[in-house]
């Protein structure tokens, strides 16, 4: 089973690079393309001074190409994205399949004084964790944004769903690499699970600091290992998902079992 990861920063308004990678994609036999976020939109920073409908109008064409490209070279490609709805405005994550369009919002949002999502944002609070989840040939996918991975309930629920692939895109900056491989490494040894980090590229300046999107999107497989690594340059990564390796992680390490025997998934 192949993936694609798309290494980007913000997508211009013209859909002519989209359109060449994810032609690329379906000639090299892909069938599940990852974006990083803020690839669909403008970074948040941006985001924060721009009227509704400019974002809406964004967001518009976006949803429109995607959705035409997955029919035409038949693709699911994940996607993050910003929504607006009755004016109110939702970070999520959107599927986008020759059959149609899922969105799930993000669970978590970065509430920090420097970036402050939370704050920006108006995805409801719930004690409930929801994610895209589908299954392409037998293989059982997630899809979360980026910050979902510091919270265990995530992964519990994603335990619980059987989830052998987790597709993480993310907008990391400010020199967080080495705590992000620990973080994804360690769950994805502890799940036995394939995990895909497609993290953005570019740069955003403002009064204060460099925003530097530092890339490196690669592939980690169920025994914590990182695989097929990029730099911090524009790129895209076409991986291979084998089922078999899942199965003998499983069975190695027998996580899984302890939790089914104490009725946990």
């Amino acid at each position: 089973m192949r993936v694609a990861a798309l290494q980007l920063s913000t997508l211009p308004l013209s859909n002519k690079k989209l359109d060449n990678y994810l032609q690329t994609c379906s000639d090299k036999r892909v069938r599940v393309v990852v974006l990083a976020e803020y690839v669909i939109n403008t970074f948040f920073k941006e985001l924060q001074s721009m009227p509704k409908m400019m974002i809406a109008e964004q967001t518009r064409h976006k949803i429109e190409a995607l959705s035409n490209y997955a029919t035409i070279y038949n693709l699911i490609i994940i996607a993050p994205i910003v929504l607006i709805e009755n004016n109110k405005i939702y970070k999520a994550i959107g599927k986008f399949t020759p059959e149609g369009v899922e969105f799930v919002n993000q669970n978590f949002l970065i509430n920090y004084t420097h970036w402050n999502e939370d704050a920006f944002f108006d995805n409801e609070k719930s004690d409930s964790i929801s994610f895209l989840h589908f299954s392409y040939n037998s293989i059982s996918y997630a899809a979360i944004n980026g910050f979902d991975i510091h919270f265990d309930q995530v992964w519990i629920e994603m335990v619980k769903k059987g989830v052998e692939v987790v597709l993480v895109p993310s907008v990391s900056t400010f020199g967080s690499n080495q705590r992000w491989n620990e973080i994804l490494k360690s769950r994805a040894l502890l799940n036995s699970m394939y995990i895909l980090r497609v993290n953005r590229v570019g740069t955003y300046n403002d009064d204060e600091s460099l925003w530097k999107f530092y890339g490196e999107t690669y592939l980690i497989n169920p025994f914590g290992e990182i695989e097929n690594s990029l730099n911090s340059k524009e790129e895209l990564l076409i991986i291979n998902i084998n089922q078999n390796e899942v199965n003998e992680a499983k069975e190695t390490w027998k996580f899984q079992e302890q939790l089914k025997v104490r009725e946990i998934i």
